[in-house]
Order: C-alpha cells, then sequence, then structure tokens
C-alpha cells in the first residue's frame, strides 16, 4: 500500500496536459484529511529535490482559479500555460477555469 506522500506525486504526475487541478483535490484524492491540502506544496517538493523533476507544479492550483507564481518562475510558467491553452486573467487567475479543471476518478 502506498503512503499519503506517495499518492500525492502519483496523481500530481496524472494530471494531464491542458488540465488543472486543485491543491484540496490531490490530497482528497490521496486519502488525505480536511487540512491535508496544506502539505501538498512540502511533499512536492521533497520529491522534486528528490529527483522527480517531471511534476507539473504549474498544473496545481488554489481553489478560486488562482495560480501560485512568483517573479523567479514567471516567464516559464506563462510559456507552459500558453503552450496547454491555459488563459490566465491580469490577476493571475485561470479564465476558463471550469473548463479546465481535472477532476481525479
Amino acid at each position: 500500500m502506498q503512503i499519503f506522500s506517495e499518492r500525492v506525486v502519483r496523481l500530481a504526475l496524472s494530471i494531464p496536459a491542458g488540465h488543472v487541478t486543485t491543491y484540496g483535490r490531490i490530497a482528497r484524492a490521496a486519502g488525505g484529511g480536511p487540512m491535508a491540502s496544506q502539505s501538498i506544496t512540502s511533499i512536492l517538493s521533497k520529491a522534486w529535490g528528490n529527483g522527480e523533476k517531471a511534476i507539473p507544479f504549474h498544473r496545481i492550483v488554489y481553489a478560486d482559479g488562482r495560480i501560485w507564481i512568483d517573479d523567479r518562475h514567471r516567464a516559464e510558467r506563462m510559456k507552459l500555460y500558453k503552450k496547454e491553452n491555459i488563459q490566465l486573467d491580469i490577476n493571475d487567475r485561470i479564465m476558463n477555469f471550469r473548463s479546465v479543471l481535472y477532476e481525479f476518478k
């Protein structure tokens, strides 16, 4: 049986191109409780540090469609969003959020 952090990484890797999901959806799909979404970034960062370089961080967003972005990653992430036809408004929120939102089965 996989532990929670392994399920989180597996789920993150399964988000298809052109779609996004939320921290909360990953946490729930991995079997976590109400506060588990707060650990997703930490789990994925640790996996990245341990060599899992395929994590699509740009596809994981807040529940209101807002993306996490900083100046260091902005140019790279904007290219990824454009390539995957994910449109953002001037406040860094996904404009077509409901149409690109990925729900885990």
